[in-house]
């Protein structure tokens, strides 16, 4: 029996690369973690989405609870199973009336994971609709293996290399509305993207990468994650540090350092 999803919700999965809503938060505990988030942009005077990358739940206590939130984890368990490992998240942030957008892309282009199964909770921390830039995805393109992107270098491509899939026939794409609190899963290989926010409010959305112990990465030898259900007996990934308090200094410097890694990998043919 599933723990958290619906039979047909799982089925969608795996037939569309995508499921979505699904509820964890309530609106006043997802206020909560604007209000953390925004407090964390006061602090650093910046951007979030710019400074923390690829493992932005490394140095904050707050995050690594929230990546191990229970019924997150019931949710991921009826995808992938009951032995989770958490490899990366990052924030995905547009604010009102913000030009800035997400190209057409498949998340594998850089992961070099195989098997290319990575499961990945986008938790919107606020509304999340179509004005706003809501994600969007096409349905089922998770089986057309990977495509080759182009590397832009647009500004107002949230992507750090404007990394992009030409030729998508955007009539097919399906909106990922979703309200504060909820989340989507989607797979690593289907191709997503979003528009611009036209709308009064910021649209703030996180994104949480989870697999099974049997995925691995093939470009790090140092590769680490958070072993945040069952066990690992694949021994794949060395284990990731844990923060004692907000800006912990060593996990800051290993968020750096994988960050630097990631920076320097190649697109997949």
């Amino acid at each position: 029996m599933p723990k958290c999803l619906m039979e047909d919700q799982i089925e969608g999965y795996h037939r569309d690369g995508c499921v979505f809503p699904i509820f964890l938060l309530t609106r006043t505990e997802a206020a909560k973690l604007r209000q953390k988030f925004e407090g964390l942009e006061a602090t650093i005077g910046g951007e979030v989405q710019q400074r923390f990358r690829i493992k932005a739940h490394l140095p904050f206590p707050w995050l690594n609870d929230l990546i191990r939130h229970p019924t997150l984890l019931d949710a991921v368990e009826d995808i992938i199973g009951p032995n989770i490992l958490c490899w990366g998240s990052s924030f995905f942030t547009k604010n009102a009336h913000d030009p800035r957008f997400v190209s057409w892309h498949q998340d594998s282009t850089y992961y070099n994971l195989k098997p290319a199964e990575t499961l990945t909770a986008w938790v919107a921390f606020t509304d999340s609709t179509i004005e706003s830039g809501c994600m969007r995805f096409i349905r089922g393109s998770d089986r057309s293996g990977q495509i080759r992107h182009e590397e832009t270098f647009d500004k107002k491509n949230l992507l750090s290399r404007g990394q992009t899939i030409t030729g998508v026939d955007e009539t097919k794409a399906v909106d990922i509305v979703l309200k504060a609190g909820e989340f989507s899963f989607h797979s690593e290989s289907v191709i997503h993207g979003s528009s611009p926010n036209n709308s009064g409010d910021r649209r703030l959305g996180y994104s949480v990468h989870y697999i099974a112990p049997h995925v691995r990465q093939t470009v790090f030898d140092d590769a680490t994650a958070a072993l945040v259900r069952g066990k690992d007996t694949y021994g794949n990934w060395k284990d990731d540090l844990v923060p004692k308090t907000d800006f912990d200094p060593d996990c800051l410097a290993a968020l750096d350092h994988f960050h630097r890694q990631y920076k320097s990998v190649k697109q997949h043919a």
